[in-house]
């Protein structure tokens, strides 16, 4: 009996024909058009494949919590009276969760405390889909944002989006260092539409919208092949913790 294959095995097995057949480019025409045609016997083969084959069905959404209220203490995440994640610090991101679809009740308090909520809030979430859940602001008027995360994007490709959470900050200008915007007038909450980048490493940085004024360098930030990234600048201007970025990958 026949070895039942996989789309993997499909898509390897084109990646495979595509390298030789670059590898004889130029030294063996022959052998390149040979190992090319396996190349597309192979791809046309994964594409049927996913045509044909029932996909299995995702019965779950994915969420991660990011804490950036700047003057909060670590804390505790509730998701429908468990709790879910332990002393979450400034800037720190959490492992991702696994939700059914549909509506749930977070709490979050001061780690160690169950007494005194700094937060509780209902969020509804959608099967296969994947998100951000940020704490926002100062402890004492914390919310909670929701933002949709789209790790997929082509082969060998990067993407690349920005949030703005720094409370006390105006508007911002994210540009690549001495050179043209790529993010312009992004305002406080607000995300960017992802950015399709080839991978690169790149100096960025963020001005005051519509000014020439770098309000924070962003030296050698990498993109690799393959990955969806979120830039997050966070932090106080006008006290602290200061002003500062952190780069997630989606």
């Amino acid at each position: 009996m026949s070895e039942k294959r996989t789309h993997s095995d499909y898509l390897q097995k084109a990646a495979m024909y595509e390298l030789l057949a670059q590898f004889y480019k130029y030294t063996s025409p022959n052998l390149h058009m040979q190992y090319y045609l396996k190349h597309i016997k192979y791809m046309n083969k994964a594409l049927y494949f996913m045509r044909t084959t029932p996909q299995p069905v995702q019965l779950e959404a994915k969420v991660r919590f990011l804490h950036t209220s700047p003057d909060s203490p670590n804390v505790d995440v509730y998701i429908d009276g468990k709790r879910m994640i332990r002393d979450l610090s400034f800037k720190s991101v959490s492992t991702v969760l696994s939700l059914s679809s549909g509506k749930h009740h977070i709490d979050i308090y001061p780690t160690g405390n169950m007494v005194d909520s700094v937060l509780n809030k209902k969020i509804t979430v959608e099967t296969g889909k994947s998100y951000t859940l940020a704490s926002i602001d100062s402890v004492k008027k914390m919310r909670l944002l929701v933002y949709q995360n789209q790790p997929a994007l082509p082969r060998n490709e990067s993407k690349v989006r920005f949030i703005h959470l720094a409370p006390d900050t105006p508007p911002l200008d994210i540009a690549v260092k001495d050179r043209d915007i790529i993010f312009p007038k992004v305002s406080y909450k607000q995300a960017t539409e992802y950015l399709g980048l080839t991978p690169m490493t790149v100096n960025l940085e963020a001005r005051e919208a519509d000014t020439k004024t770098v309000l924070l360098a962003m030296p050698r930030v990498q993109f690799l092949p393959n990955e969806s990234y979120t830039i997050v600048f966070l932090g106080m201007t006008s006290n602290e913790p200061e002003r500062q970025f952190i780069q997630i990958r989606d």
